[in-house]
């Protein structure tokens, strides 16, 4: 008996779960279609094909979001790693300087 009561709630909890995945489903296209149809009136008003979209979209998806990086300017010999000089200055700097060596001894040179 108790096996089969456990195959019983097993049953019940799967088709709970079906259900709030089909509920889940629901609304995340009633929550879409608006925005959808937005973005299609915007297309209409500024004249906006959807090959346009796909065009930009491309661009995007091919290109960084982020901006371009600045080269390194200072490097930790003993680490490897970089800065660029940009922003808060790294632990390994700010220790290097707090020993007395300058910002300069870590310049890459070129």
């Amino acid at each position: 008996m108790p096996q089969e009561n456990f195959l019983s709630e097993k049953q019940q909890l799967e088709k709970q779960i079906q259900k709030l995945q089909r509920k889940m489903r629901t609304l995340h296209t009633r929550q879409r279609r608006p925005v959808i149809n937005s973005i299609i009136k915007s297309m209409q008003e500024y004249g906006i094909s959807a090959e346009e979209i796909t065009q930009a979209f491309d661009r995007r998806q091919k290109s960084p979001t982020t901006t371009s990086s600045a080269p390194a300017r200072y490097k930790n010999p003993e680490t490897g790693d970089t800065w660029t000089g940009r922003g808060r200055p790294p632990r390994w700097i700010v220790d290097a300087e707090a020993q007395g060596k300058t910002r300069d001894s870590f310049l890459i040179k070129v």
